[in-house]
C-alpha cells in the first residue's frame, strides 16, 4: 500500500512553512515596534507622547476649592495657601476679597465646628478648637455660654457609650475620670455623668 510520506502541503504544492504568511499577520506586515525600544537605524528611542497636566489653580481657585470642602476660618486659609503665594500681599487681597463677598465667615465657622463636635467634647475643649482656628476669643464665648446647661447631659451621654456602667474601683474611676477630662468636661460634670444608671438607684432604694 502506497502511503504519503513527508509533511501535508497545500493545494499548489506549497508546504506550509513556504507560506510567509501566518495567522493574525498578513504578508510583508511588520510588528509593531515598542516606542521605548531603538530604531532599526540605531536612533534614540521614541518616547509615548507625554500625558497631559492639569492647569494650575490660582490662589483664588484654591481657596474656592477649600471652601467647597467644609468652613474654613481666615486663618486656616493663610497656613494652607501660604505656600501658594507668589507676590507678597497677594494672599491676603484674595482672603478681603471672599471674606468681604461672604464665602469666609466666621459665624460659620462657629456653627459648624460646634455641629461636629459638640456631642463628644465639653466646653474647655471646643473653646481650644475654636481658638487655634482663629475665631475671636468674644464670639467663641459668646457661642459656648448656650452650651452650659447642656454639658452635664452630654457627658453623661458620652461615658454611657464608652463605658455604659459605673467603676467597680479606684483604678477604673480615674480610667473613667481621665477620658471624659480630657474631652473637655469639668471634674465635677465628669463626677456626675459617673454616677449610677437610674436603675441601679431603683434597686438600692427597694
Amino acid at each position: 500500500m502506497w502511503r504519503a510520506s513527508g509533511r501535508p502541503r497545500a493545494p499548489d504544492g506549497r508546504s506550509p512553512q513556504d507560506d510567509d504568511t501566518r495567522p493574525g499577520r498578513s504578508a510583508g506586515a511588520r510588528r509593531p515596534r515598542d516606542p521605548q525600544s531603538p530604531s532599526p537605524d540605531g536612533a534614540a528611542p521614541v518616547d509615548a507622547a507625554p500625558a497631559r497636566r492639569r492647569p494650575t489653580l490660582s490662589l483664588k481657585g484654591r481657596a474656592l476649592q477649600l471652601l467647597s470642602r467644609r468652613e474654613h476660618s481666615r486663618l486656616e486659609l493663610e497656613r494652607k495657601l501660604a505656600a501658594h503665594e507668589t507676590e507678597p500681599g497677594e494672599l491676603a487681597k484674595v482672603l478681603d476679597e471672599l471674606q468681604a463677598r461672604g464665602f469666609i465667615d466666621e459665624q460659620r465657622v462657629i456653627d459648624s465646628l460646634l455641629h461636629q463636635r459638640a456631642g463628644r467634647l465639653g466646653t474647655s475643649r471646643l473653646r481650644q478648637e475654636l481658638a487655634a482656628k482663629g475665631v475671636d476669643a468674644a464670639a467663641a464665648a459668646d457661642a459656648l455660654a448656650g452650651l452650659k446647661e447642656s454639658e452635664p447631659a452630654r457627658a453623661r451621654a458620652l461615658w454611657l457609650k464608652r463605658f455604659g456602667k459605673p467603676p467597680t474601683d479606684a483604678r477604673e474611676r480615674g480610667r473613667q475620670m481621665r477620658f471624659l477630662l480630657a474631652r473637655g468636661f469639668s471634674a465635677d460634670v465628669a463626677a456626675r455623668a459617673m454616677r449610677a444608671l437610674p436603675d441601679e438607684d431603683d434597686g438600692e432604694a427597694h
